[in-house]
């Protein structure tokens, strides 16, 4: 909302009867009703039980309800769309990801939003990790016998993700155009399928978010070579980072973040970035996040997101359009 400052209400002559009546605009202070906070996806997700996590605490801080909605369709894109053409009042927000926020954007030429243009893109709600895993029958035990067994043996090993145009598939280009390695794509229709596909041996790799393989992991039915992050993990310190094993440039975790309609006053898009940084950063949070293996945000201001994000569109752009990756 557009409120009238105090110089301007007396030079357009209201006075003091303009000033009587600023009391009553203070009364529509950001925010004053429920905050409806759109999950693109469906629940029981990644990215829903991160919105689930974060609106308990955030209504707590913002004084509000705030009520989780699922739109899922089109790998995120359905529900990110609907916010994009939503009122730009704060009121309507979505949990952003880089599947509906970059994958999709760059696959899906009529997607119908631009993931910085179209939002006011306010703050990371959490970092995750990618890691390399195969499954624990295979032979190799490093990130090195890996590429070698694949540069000696091309095509032979066949690498799942949650579908064409999704990052799995997006991680793994990088991969091979980083490595050299030639493998197959075998997508499969979600992040569920996947997981029954890497466990049963279907698909030998993937370089995919760690959150949903770390159980498995740690079960030993699959192994991880390398993961995808500054630093080596606590819930894995025998596993190096790729900057580690040589490949500084796949240590790219992906990020799930809140945004807004673009146009969304600048005052609201403050008031939300500071009650995600209090929640983000409050120690019972940090418990949370860590113990799911999720990195706990750093502190980066709505500018210094939006500059992140048209940079990975411009890194993964490159890779989309070398691998000819165009979504179903």
């Amino acid at each position: 909302m557009n409120t009238p400052s105090r110089r301007s209400l007396l030079s357009t002559g209201l006075g003091l009867a303009g000033l009587a009546a600023l009391p009553a605009l203070a009364q529509d202070k950001f925010p004053s009703r429920p905050i409806t906070l759109v999950v693109p996806f469906p629940p029981g997700g990644s990215v829903d039980i991160m919105a689930r996590q974060y609106s308990e605490p955030l209504s707590r801080v913002l004084g509000v309800p705030i009520v989780v909605e699922n739109r899922a369709g089109a790998g995120g894109s359905v529900g990110a769309q609907y916010v994009a053409r939503a009122k730009a009042d704060g009121y309507t927000l979505v949990v952003s990801s880089q599947s509906s926020h970059l994958a999709n954007p760059l696959t899906q030429p009529k997607i119908g939003y631009d993931p910085v243009k179209d939002f006011e893109n306010i703050a990371i709600l959490g970092r995750q990790p990618n890691a390399l895993v195969v499954h624990s029958s295979l032979p190799f035990k490093t990130f090195k016998e890996f590429i070698d067994y694949a540069k000696k043996n091309p095509g032979k090993l066949n690498y799942g993700s949650g579908g064409v145009g999704s990052m799995g598939q997006l991680n793994v280009e990088m991969l091979k155009v980083s490595t050299g390695v030639f493998t197959t794509h075998i997508p499969y229709r979600g992040g569920t399928p996947l997981i029954t596909g890497v466990l049963g041996n279907e698909v030998q790799f993937i370089l995919d978010n760690l959150v949903i393989m770390l159980p498995h992991i740690q079960a030993g039915k699959v192994r991880a070579l390398a993961v995808a992050a500054d630093q080596r993990l606590p819930q894995l310190p025998d596993v190096p980072t790729m900057a580690e094993v040589g490949h500084p440039e796949l240590n790219l975790t992906s990020w799930t973040g809140l945004a807004a309609p673009a146009g969304t006053p600048e005052a609201v898009v403050q008031t939300l970035y500071k009650a995600v940084r209090q929640v983000a950063t409050s120690p019972a949070m940090v418990t949370n996040l860590k113990e799911r293996g999720v990195i706990v945000p750093e502190e980066m201001p709505p500018a210094a997101f939006e500059k992140m994000m048209a940079e990975r569109l411009v890194k993964f752009g490159d890779v989309v359009r070398k691998a000819g990756i165009t979504a179903e």
